[in-house]
Protein backbone atom coordinates (compact mmCIF):
# COMPACT_ATOMS: atom_id res chain seq x y z
CA UNK A 1 0.00 0.00 0.00
CA UNK A 2 0.87 3.51 -0.76
CA UNK A 3 -0.08 7.08 1.21
CA UNK A 4 -0.93 10.20 -1.30
CA UNK A 5 -1.28 13.15 0.01
CA UNK A 6 -3.37 15.72 -1.91
CA UNK A 7 -5.07 12.77 -3.92
CA UNK A 8 -8.17 15.05 -4.46
CA UNK A 9 -6.54 17.44 -6.09
CA UNK A 10 -5.91 17.67 -10.09
CA UNK A 11 -2.44 16.04 -10.26
CA UNK A 12 -3.22 13.79 -7.17
CA UNK A 13 -6.43 12.15 -8.17
CA UNK A 14 -4.95 11.38 -11.48
CA UNK A 15 -1.92 9.80 -9.91
CA UNK A 16 -4.50 8.03 -7.67
CA UNK A 17 -6.76 6.72 -11.00
CA UNK A 18 -3.54 6.14 -13.11
CA UNK A 19 -1.76 4.28 -10.30
CA UNK A 20 -4.84 1.57 -9.69
CA UNK A 21 -5.35 1.27 -13.55
CA UNK A 22 -1.92 0.15 -13.73
CA UNK A 23 -0.19 -1.78 -10.64
CA UNK A 24 -3.86 -2.45 -8.43
CA UNK A 25 -1.59 -1.68 -5.81
CA UNK A 26 -4.36 0.03 -2.63
CA UNK A 27 -3.70 3.43 -2.04
CA UNK A 28 -4.47 5.50 1.30
CA UNK A 29 -5.62 9.02 0.04
CA UNK A 30 -5.10 11.91 2.65
CA UNK A 31 -6.47 15.11 1.48
CA UNK A 32 -7.98 17.87 3.53
CA UNK A 33 -10.65 18.71 0.57
CA UNK A 34 -9.91 22.76 0.57
CA UNK A 35 -11.84 24.66 -2.23
CA UNK A 36 -9.73 22.36 -5.27
CA UNK A 37 -9.90 19.21 -3.23
CA UNK A 38 -12.75 17.90 -4.79
CA UNK A 39 -14.10 13.91 -4.01
CA UNK A 40 -15.81 13.83 -7.33
CA UNK A 41 -12.42 13.57 -9.27
CA UNK A 42 -12.19 9.81 -7.64
CA UNK A 43 -16.11 9.33 -8.09
CA UNK A 44 -15.78 6.65 -10.87
CA UNK A 45 -13.36 4.36 -8.14
CA UNK A 46 -17.03 4.29 -6.33
CA UNK A 47 -16.52 1.63 -3.74
CA UNK A 48 -13.40 0.27 -4.74
CA UNK A 49 -11.79 -1.16 -1.48
CA UNK A 50 -8.31 -0.48 -2.87
CA UNK A 51 -8.84 3.37 -2.30
CA UNK A 52 -9.36 4.14 1.12
CA UNK A 53 -10.03 7.99 1.82
CA UNK A 54 -8.97 9.91 4.83
CA UNK A 55 -10.02 13.10 5.42
CA UNK A 56 -7.61 15.18 7.16
CA UNK A 57 -4.69 17.94 7.27
CA UNK A 58 -0.99 17.30 6.69
CA UNK A 59 -0.39 19.89 9.61
CA UNK A 60 -1.95 17.67 12.20
CA UNK A 61 0.59 15.59 13.50
CA UNK A 62 -1.74 13.52 15.13
CA UNK A 63 -3.81 12.54 11.88
CA UNK A 64 -0.79 11.86 10.23
CA UNK A 65 0.98 9.74 12.92
CA UNK A 66 -2.58 7.42 13.07
CA UNK A 67 -2.60 7.14 9.35
CA UNK A 68 1.06 5.59 8.84
CA UNK A 69 0.55 3.25 11.98
CA UNK A 70 -2.71 1.99 10.46
CA UNK A 71 -1.80 1.83 6.98
CA UNK A 72 1.65 0.80 7.19
CA UNK A 73 2.49 2.44 3.33
CA UNK A 74 6.01 1.24 1.72
CA UNK A 75 5.79 5.03 0.37
CA UNK A 76 4.66 8.45 0.40
CA UNK A 77 3.91 11.05 -2.60
CA UNK A 78 3.38 14.25 -1.36
CA UNK A 79 1.12 15.68 -4.02
CA UNK A 80 -0.89 18.22 -1.14
CA UNK A 81 -0.16 21.88 -1.74
CA UNK A 82 -1.26 25.18 -2.38
CA UNK A 83 -1.02 25.63 -5.59
CA UNK A 84 -2.09 29.00 -7.59
CA UNK A 85 -0.04 31.76 -7.74
CA UNK A 86 -2.51 34.49 -8.31
CA UNK A 87 -3.85 33.27 -4.97
CA UNK A 88 -0.48 33.34 -3.43
CA UNK A 89 -0.48 36.86 -4.52
CA UNK A 90 -3.71 37.55 -2.40
CA UNK A 91 -3.32 35.18 0.84
CA UNK A 92 0.57 33.86 0.71
CA UNK A 93 -0.24 32.97 4.82
CA UNK A 94 -2.31 29.76 3.47
CA UNK A 95 0.72 28.60 1.21
CA UNK A 96 3.33 28.90 4.32
CA UNK A 97 1.21 26.79 6.29
CA UNK A 98 0.52 24.45 4.01
CA UNK A 99 3.69 24.11 1.90
CA UNK A 100 6.17 25.02 4.49
CA UNK A 101 4.42 23.52 7.76
CA UNK A 102 2.65 20.91 6.22
CA UNK A 103 5.41 19.71 4.52
CA UNK A 104 7.67 19.90 8.21
CA UNK A 105 5.06 18.10 9.60
CA UNK A 106 4.83 15.08 7.23
CA UNK A 107 8.76 14.87 7.27
CA UNK A 108 8.60 14.24 10.93
CA UNK A 109 5.84 11.88 10.93
CA UNK A 110 7.51 9.77 8.22
CA UNK A 111 10.87 10.14 9.55
CA UNK A 112 9.36 8.38 13.15
CA UNK A 113 7.36 6.26 10.95
CA UNK A 114 10.05 4.51 8.85
CA UNK A 115 11.94 4.48 11.92
CA UNK A 116 10.06 1.53 13.10
CA UNK A 117 10.60 -0.35 10.18
CA UNK A 118 12.60 -3.34 9.98
CA UNK A 119 15.76 -2.87 8.12
CA UNK A 120 14.53 -4.75 4.65
CA UNK A 121 11.23 -2.37 4.51
CA UNK A 122 13.44 0.59 5.85
CA UNK A 123 15.94 0.16 2.64
CA UNK A 124 12.90 0.01 0.07
CA UNK A 125 10.86 2.81 2.00
CA UNK A 126 10.35 5.60 -0.63
CA UNK A 127 9.38 9.49 0.13
CA UNK A 128 8.32 11.12 -3.17
CA UNK A 129 8.34 14.85 -3.17
CA UNK A 130 6.25 16.65 -6.22
CA UNK A 131 7.19 20.12 -6.75
CA UNK A 132 7.51 22.28 -9.42
CA UNK A 133 9.69 24.44 -11.82
CA UNK A 134 8.77 27.78 -10.74
CA UNK A 135 11.44 27.27 -7.97
CA UNK A 136 14.02 28.11 -10.54
CA UNK A 137 12.91 31.33 -11.27
CA UNK A 138 12.56 33.24 -13.98
CA UNK A 139 14.18 32.54 -18.04
CA UNK A 140 15.21 34.98 -20.54
CA UNK A 141 14.10 33.98 -24.14
CA UNK A 142 17.79 32.55 -24.78
CA UNK A 143 18.67 30.80 -21.44
CA UNK A 144 18.92 27.58 -21.58
CA UNK A 145 16.21 25.13 -20.11
CA UNK A 146 16.19 24.20 -15.86
CA UNK A 147 17.98 21.55 -15.13
CA UNK A 148 18.34 19.86 -11.95
CA UNK A 149 21.52 21.92 -11.14
CA UNK A 150 19.65 25.48 -11.62
CA UNK A 151 20.53 27.53 -8.54
CA UNK A 152 17.02 28.11 -6.95
CA UNK A 153 15.50 32.23 -7.57
CA UNK A 154 11.44 31.79 -6.34
CA UNK A 155 9.55 34.92 -7.32
CA UNK A 156 6.17 34.78 -6.00
CA UNK A 157 5.06 33.52 -2.29
CA UNK A 158 4.15 30.50 -4.01
CA UNK A 159 7.31 29.42 -5.58
CA UNK A 160 9.05 30.54 -2.42
CA UNK A 161 6.91 28.29 0.02
CA UNK A 162 7.60 24.93 -2.42
CA UNK A 163 11.54 25.92 -2.66
CA UNK A 164 11.09 26.06 0.90
CA UNK A 165 9.49 22.45 1.18
CA UNK A 166 11.39 21.07 -1.30
CA UNK A 167 14.48 22.00 1.26
CA UNK A 168 13.38 20.53 3.93
CA UNK A 169 12.87 17.46 2.23
CA UNK A 170 16.69 17.88 0.91
CA UNK A 171 17.42 18.29 4.55
CA UNK A 172 15.69 15.50 6.02
CA UNK A 173 17.34 12.86 3.56
CA UNK A 174 21.19 14.15 4.21
CA UNK A 175 20.52 14.82 7.79
CA UNK A 176 18.58 12.11 9.10
CA UNK A 177 18.90 9.43 5.81
CA UNK A 178 15.21 9.79 5.08
CA UNK A 179 15.29 8.42 1.20
CA UNK A 180 13.79 10.77 -0.31
CA UNK A 181 13.00 11.73 -4.25
CA UNK A 182 11.87 14.90 -5.19
CA UNK A 183 10.35 16.24 -8.94
CA UNK A 184 10.35 19.33 -10.21
CA UNK A 185 7.45 19.53 -13.19
CA UNK A 186 6.31 21.75 -15.64
CA UNK A 187 2.84 23.53 -16.27
CA UNK A 188 0.39 20.34 -16.09
CA UNK A 189 -2.81 20.28 -17.84
CA UNK A 190 -5.61 17.98 -18.54
CA UNK A 191 -9.06 16.41 -17.04
CA UNK A 192 -9.65 17.47 -13.41
CA UNK A 193 -8.02 20.84 -13.42
CA UNK A 194 -9.72 23.51 -10.81
CA UNK A 195 -10.95 26.37 -13.33
CA UNK A 196 -8.74 28.93 -12.06
CA UNK A 197 -6.00 27.22 -14.02
CA UNK A 198 -4.96 28.80 -17.56
CA UNK A 199 -6.57 26.33 -19.76
CA UNK A 200 -9.72 24.98 -18.24
CA UNK A 201 -10.43 28.72 -17.27
CA UNK A 202 -10.41 29.39 -20.94
CA UNK A 203 -12.64 26.47 -21.99
CA UNK A 204 -15.05 27.16 -19.20
CA UNK A 205 -15.49 31.37 -19.89
CA UNK A 206 -15.68 30.35 -23.51
CA UNK A 207 -18.26 27.90 -23.37
CA UNK A 208 -20.05 30.83 -20.86
CA UNK A 209 -19.54 33.32 -23.26
CA UNK A 210 -17.40 35.34 -20.89
CA UNK A 211 -14.23 37.36 -21.56
CA UNK A 212 -11.16 35.17 -21.82
CA UNK A 213 -8.28 37.15 -19.65
CA UNK A 214 -4.66 37.46 -20.77
CA UNK A 215 -2.19 38.57 -18.85
CA UNK A 216 -0.03 41.51 -20.29
CA UNK A 217 0.97 40.77 -23.73
CA UNK A 218 -0.03 36.99 -23.54
CA UNK A 219 3.93 36.12 -24.51
CA UNK A 220 4.55 34.61 -21.03
CA UNK A 221 5.93 31.16 -22.00
CA UNK A 222 5.60 27.86 -20.06
CA UNK A 223 6.75 24.23 -20.78
CA UNK A 224 3.17 21.91 -20.86
CA UNK A 225 2.88 18.16 -19.48
CA UNK A 226 0.37 16.37 -19.64
CA UNK A 227 -1.08 14.97 -16.25
CA UNK A 228 -0.97 11.24 -17.48
CA UNK A 229 2.53 11.80 -19.04
CA UNK A 230 3.38 13.18 -15.51
CA UNK A 231 2.01 10.26 -13.55
CA UNK A 232 3.62 7.40 -15.72
CA UNK A 233 7.10 9.44 -14.70
CA UNK A 234 6.33 9.58 -11.28
CA UNK A 235 5.32 6.00 -11.28
CA UNK A 236 9.19 5.20 -12.71
CA UNK A 237 10.72 8.06 -10.07
CA UNK A 238 9.26 5.91 -7.29
CA UNK A 239 10.13 2.48 -8.99
CA UNK A 240 13.61 2.90 -9.69
CA UNK A 241 14.34 6.79 -8.82
CA UNK A 242 17.48 6.81 -6.59
CA UNK A 243 17.30 8.58 -3.15
CA UNK A 244 18.46 11.50 -2.58
CA UNK A 245 17.72 12.50 -6.20
CA UNK A 246 16.20 15.20 -8.30
CA UNK A 247 14.04 14.57 -11.50
CA UNK A 248 12.96 17.18 -13.71
CA UNK A 249 9.79 16.14 -15.45
CA UNK A 250 9.14 18.03 -18.51
CA UNK A 251 6.73 18.07 -21.93
CA UNK A 252 9.36 19.53 -23.90
CA UNK A 253 6.35 21.71 -25.05
CA UNK A 254 7.36 25.38 -24.78
CA UNK A 255 4.58 27.93 -25.92
CA UNK A 256 3.34 31.14 -25.27
CA UNK A 257 0.18 31.65 -23.23
CA UNK A 258 -1.70 33.27 -25.97
CA UNK A 259 -0.55 30.53 -28.51
CA UNK A 260 -1.99 28.15 -25.84
CA UNK A 261 -5.01 30.27 -25.69
CA UNK A 262 -5.56 30.31 -29.29
CA UNK A 263 -5.15 26.25 -29.83
CA UNK A 264 -7.96 25.73 -27.11
CA UNK A 265 -10.44 28.55 -29.44
CA UNK A 266 -9.73 26.53 -32.42
CA UNK A 267 -10.05 22.93 -30.66
CA UNK A 268 -13.85 24.63 -28.92
CA UNK A 269 -14.82 26.33 -32.49
CA UNK A 270 -14.62 22.72 -34.03
CA UNK A 271 -15.56 20.20 -31.20
CA UNK A 272 -18.84 22.94 -29.92
CA UNK A 273 -18.96 25.96 -32.46
CA UNK A 274 -20.65 29.03 -31.33
CA UNK A 275 -23.03 30.73 -33.41
CA UNK A 276 -22.27 33.87 -32.39
CA UNK A 277 -18.68 33.29 -34.42
CA UNK A 278 -14.84 32.20 -33.08
CA UNK A 279 -14.23 31.92 -29.29
CA UNK A 280 -11.13 33.86 -30.30
CA UNK A 281 -13.45 36.40 -30.39
CA UNK A 282 -13.13 36.96 -26.88
CA UNK A 283 -9.95 37.07 -26.46
CA UNK A 284 -9.20 40.38 -23.57
CA UNK A 285 -5.94 41.55 -22.22
CA UNK A 286 -5.93 42.32 -18.57
CA UNK A 287 -3.35 44.17 -16.51
CA UNK A 288 -0.89 41.75 -15.44
CA UNK A 289 0.19 40.15 -12.40
CA UNK A 290 2.69 41.23 -9.98
CA UNK A 291 6.19 39.58 -10.84
CA UNK A 292 4.61 37.22 -13.73
CA UNK A 293 7.86 35.68 -14.56
CA UNK A 294 8.56 35.40 -18.46
CA UNK A 295 9.66 31.92 -19.40
CA UNK A 296 9.48 28.52 -17.77
CA UNK A 297 11.31 25.56 -19.15
CA UNK A 298 12.03 22.11 -18.37
CA UNK A 299 15.76 19.93 -19.29
CA UNK A 300 13.71 16.88 -19.08
CA UNK A 301 17.24 14.68 -20.41
CA UNK A 302 18.56 13.44 -16.87
CA UNK A 303 15.10 11.12 -16.27
CA UNK A 304 15.91 10.03 -19.82
CA UNK A 305 18.92 9.41 -19.03
CA UNK A 306 18.47 7.61 -16.06
CA UNK A 307 15.40 6.17 -15.67
CA UNK A 308 14.20 5.73 -19.60
CA UNK A 309 11.23 8.13 -19.35
CA UNK A 310 9.74 10.51 -22.19
CA UNK A 311 6.38 12.23 -22.21
CA UNK A 312 3.88 10.10 -24.88
CA UNK A 313 1.64 12.70 -25.82
CA UNK A 314 2.66 15.72 -27.87
CA UNK A 315 0.96 19.06 -27.12
CA UNK A 316 -1.47 18.58 -29.80
CA UNK A 317 -3.15 15.22 -28.39
CA UNK A 318 -2.81 16.22 -25.42
CA UNK A 319 -4.80 19.24 -25.72
CA UNK A 320 -7.45 17.69 -27.81
CA UNK A 321 -8.38 15.13 -25.04
CA UNK A 322 -8.45 17.92 -22.36
CA UNK A 323 -10.57 19.84 -24.05
CA UNK A 324 -12.52 16.54 -25.14
CA UNK A 325 -12.80 15.83 -21.45
CA UNK A 326 -14.16 19.09 -20.14
CA UNK A 327 -16.35 19.36 -23.23
CA UNK A 328 -18.00 15.84 -21.98
CA UNK A 329 -17.81 16.53 -18.02
CA UNK A 330 -20.05 19.84 -17.68
CA UNK A 331 -21.60 18.49 -14.82
CA UNK A 332 -17.95 18.42 -12.90
CA UNK A 333 -17.48 22.09 -14.16
CA UNK A 334 -20.60 23.60 -12.89
CA UNK A 335 -20.10 21.55 -9.79
CA UNK A 336 -16.93 22.87 -8.61
CA UNK A 337 -17.83 26.53 -9.58
CA UNK A 338 -19.34 27.14 -6.05
CA UNK A 339 -20.11 30.49 -5.01
CA UNK A 340 -16.87 31.14 -3.48
CA UNK A 341 -15.11 29.99 -6.82
CA UNK A 342 -17.12 33.48 -8.35
CA UNK A 343 -16.19 35.00 -5.71
CA UNK A 344 -12.74 34.64 -6.28
CA UNK A 345 -12.25 35.00 -9.89
CA UNK A 346 -13.94 38.47 -9.47
CA UNK A 347 -11.71 39.65 -7.11
CA UNK A 348 -8.57 38.14 -9.20
CA UNK A 349 -10.21 40.06 -12.70
CA UNK A 350 -12.52 42.60 -12.13
CA UNK A 351 -9.56 45.86 -11.67
CA UNK A 352 -7.32 44.28 -14.12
Amino acid sequence: MILVTGGAGFIGANFVLDWLHETGEPVVNLDALTYAGNPENFASLGNDVRHVFAHGDICDRALVDAVLAEHRPRAVLHFAAESHVDRSIHGPAAFVRTNIEGTFTLLEAVRAFWATLPSSERETFRFLHVSTDEVYGSLGPEDPPFAETKTYEPNSPYSASKAASDHLVRAWHHTYGLPVLTTNCSNNYGPYQFPEKLIPLMIANALAGRALPIYGDGSNVRDWLYVGDHCNALRRVLATGVPGETYNIGGWNEKPNIEIVHTVCALLDELRPDPAGSYARLITYVTDRPGHDRRYAIDARKIERELGWRPAETFESGIRKTVAWYLFNQDWVANVQSGAYREWVAANYEHR
